[in-house]
């Protein structure tokens, strides 16, 4: 039984050690690589650097109409931001007319502002002033290159109309060309009261297939696809507030909040380890298992990491040591009344743990009410502090209570003062 434990504890402790230095420097063996927990980690717009637009809608409007727009708004928003390539954006709408959008890792802050925004009302206007079709006919575009005169290429935004647009585009087209002046045969496409391409209509359009052409790259011709694909605004929005967090500060930010946090976690176990010597030690490595398991789910789960997220797990390790120094305190208890160590562990542990279980309850609660109601940076700091409580408990009620057992088992020492009674 001696030697049993003696194994089982020394394969966990450099497991344990293992992962922990895999966390931090990786492991590479060429064809099989580790990577750092920093680089598998999803940072947030306070690290990772981004957008952060404030957009207020400029209506009158009241009640269930106001709350469709907004619903409405915030969809079109959503699909234009995910063309954007970037992972898990966060858009809420705050209040009754304002829509909160955070964009984390975008290498261009200033498109992802001038996308979000734009109303996007898109018309097809003739000689005359009339609007043929709008956005709304439009079943499809996207971007495409287009071959011209001399062999080259072009940029064009490719549109695919529904069976009304594809009518009157091609009632429209048939009658413009049969002009014969040049002026007389141009459709006017209008974005947002701007015109941005007229072409003049040689033949006419039957089969609801048309082009805008002037663009200026792939890139633009995209972004203009996309917000014809996602559909105009319902109402216009105002931009109330704009920051962008650049990746250098927000870099800085998180390498000062890990050297805070690495500090104490060492004053943590050098504590625990004066004081309550061999459970002490013993917490320490259940506290190293804890922070282990905590970021593996938060990538697993692909959580984004904010400064307040980082707040959290701070938050969450203090109260797993909370856990561990209530667990002692009863084992020391029940030492000083005579019981032996093994008995000692079991009753400490039991008269323990509703105490654990209170105090770490009613903090899940709150962190639940945070995750719930809370918005942007209160959401992260829920987040990481509801997934840190959960690890919390896993590892003081069981893991530590389990290397507590294992190393009575190896009998290294009765001398109860090593136990911190």
């Amino acid at each position: 039984m001696r030697l049993k434990s003696t194994i089982i504890f020394v394969l966990i402790l450099l497991v344990v050690g293992g992962l922990a230095y895999t966390s931090i420097f990786g492991f590479d063996l060429g064809r099989f690589e580790l990577t750092t927990v920093k680089e598998e980690m999803d940072l947030g717009l306070d690290l990772a650097g981004g957008v952060y637009v404030v957009l207020e809608a400029q209506t009158d409007a009241t009640g269930d109409e106001l709350k469709k727009m907004m619903q409405q708004s915030k969809a079109i928003i959503d699909e234009r931001v995910n063309s954007l390539g970037v992972s898990e954006p966060n858009i809420v709408i705050e209040g009754e007319k304002r829509i909160r959008v955070e964009i984390a890792g975008v290498s261009d802050p200033q498109e992802a502002i001038n996308l979000i925004g734009k109303t996007a009302q898109l018309q097809f206007i003739d000689p005359d002033g009339n609007v043929v079709i709008t956005g709304e006919h439009v079943k499809e575009s996207k971007a495409e290159y287009q071959r011209v005169s001399g062999g080259f290429e072009e940029a064009v935004v490719s549109l695919h109309l529904n069976k009304e647009g594809t009518e009157r585009f091609r009632e429209v087209t048939t009658r413009l060309a049969l002009e014969q002046v040049r002026e007389n045969k141009i459709i006017y496409i209008v974005l947002d009261g701007q015109v941005i391409s007229p072409p003049a209509v040689n033949d006419p359009i039957t089969d609801g297939r048309s082009v805008i052409t002037g663009m200026g790259s792939i890139e633009e011709a995209s972004r203009l696809a996309t917000l014809i694909r996602a559909g105009a605004l319902p109402v216009e929005m105002k931009e109330m507030q704009v920051s962008v967090i650049g990746p250098t500060l927000g870099m800085t930010a998180l390498e000062k909040s890990v050297f805070a946090a690495g500090i104490g976690l060492l004053l943590i176990f050098l504590f625990m380890i004066i004081y309550y010597r061999i459970p002490g030690f013993i917490a320490s490595v259940g506290l190293t298992i804890y922070i282990l398991i905590l970021l593996g789910i938060m990538i697993g789960l692909n959580v984004k990491l904010t400064l307040p997220g980082i707040a959290g797990i701070i938050l969450s390790i203090g109260m797993a040591v909370d856990a561990n120094v209530v667990i002692f305190e009863r084992i020391k208890e029940e030492i000083r009344n005579g019981k032996t160590l093994r008995a000692a562990v079991d009753s400490g542990f039991k008269r323990a743990l509703s105490t654990v279980l209170d105090a770490n309850i009613t903090t899940l609660i709150a962190g639940i009410v945070l995750y719930n109601f809370g918005t942007g940076p209160i959401k992260g700091f829920g987040v990481t502090l509801i997934i840190g409580l959960v690890a919390s408990m896993i590892t003081a009620v069981f893991i530590t209570r389990y290397l507590l057992k294992l190393i009575i088992n190896i009998n290294i020492t009765e001398n109860t003062k090593l136990y911190g009674a």
